[in-house]
């Protein structure tokens, strides 16, 4: 079976659409429901359960979800409700829909169809993918097999936390232009090809929507960076590759839940 459906949840809006995992093209228009206020589970349920009735479809279906996600259970909820953290997430979805559902974290949704499909298509090596828009969702991808939950928004460089300080959201916060937000993400990058090394940056997130007005001024020292291709289907068609098996990095991880922690652990400094 290669249509499969994958669905992405926002913070503004959960949506859907069958993707051709062959091909990663979506096979149907989008269909998108408003996320309920406060993203709790039993709502967040209803609506991914509406999703899957509204397509139709048979066979699994992928869910991104905006948090650390191990072996379908979801261990932090930075911006949902903290009823998510500890959860068994693919069963209550799988109970609710009648169909196997498996979770994907949804920066490594977007990294995994990127890089297949995307603007890392053909790219050896590492390629960070990196969704630049409330926080800084980060994707990395070696040879094609995810690493997953980096979790890469959260590292400090120096006194200042990565995503609160260089994030689509701090641009609008600070009133920053183009070049001034460029400048501070630029820094970013600059750590993370420290730590990393990639081959590739790809800039994802809203900020992908304008990338005529940041990507002359964005740079890193000697690493390419490229826009997104795949805006805001990428999260589905990364949801629908999860739940194809075309991650075999996430498929290939141990049974057993890893013990959640009761809220995201704060930042930890590092040095940069």
């Amino acid at each position: 079976m290669s249509v499969i459906l994958g669905i992405d949840i926002g913070g503004s809006g959960i949506k859907g659409a069958p993707v051709d995992t062959r091909t990663g093209k979506l096979t149907a228009e989008r269909h998108r429901i408003p996320t309920p206020e406060g993203a709790a589970p039993e709502e967040v349920k209803r609506v991914v359960a509406q999703l899957v009735e509204h397509f139709g479809l048979p066979g699994p279906v992928g869910v991104t979800f905006p948090g650390i996600v191990q072996r379908g259970h979801t261990l932090s909820a930075a911006n949902v409700h903290p009823d998510w953290v500890g959860l068994n997430a693919d069963a209550l979805f799988t109970d609710a829909t009648g169909h196997e559902v498996h979770l994907i974290n949804d920066a490594d949704a977007a990294g995994l169809a990127e890089a297949r499909f995307g603007a890392g298509q053909g790219e050896t090596g590492s390629v960070l993918v990196l969704t630049f828009g409330t926080g800084i969702g980060s994707a990395l991808v070696h040879d094609g097999v995810l690493v997953p939950n980096t979790e890469l928004g959260h590292l400090w460089l120096r006194d200042k936390h990565a995503e609160t300080w260089a994030s689509d959201r701090a641009r609008e916060r600070d009133d920053l232009n183009w070049k001034q937000w460029s400048k501070r993400a630029s820094t970013y990058l600059h750590h993370l090809e420290l730590l990393f090394s990639p081959e590739l940056f790809i800039i994802g997130g809203g900020v992908s929507k304008k990338a005529d007005k940041w990507r002359e001024h964005l740079k890193a020292e000697r690493t390419r960076v490229v826009p997104a291709q795949l805006l805001n289907e990428a999260g589905i068609i990364g949801a629908a590759m999860m739940a194809a098996g075309s991650a075999p990095a996430l498929t290939a991880q141990l049974d057993e839940p890893a013990a959640p922690s009761p809220a995201r652990r704060a930042p930890r400094k590092t040095s940069g």
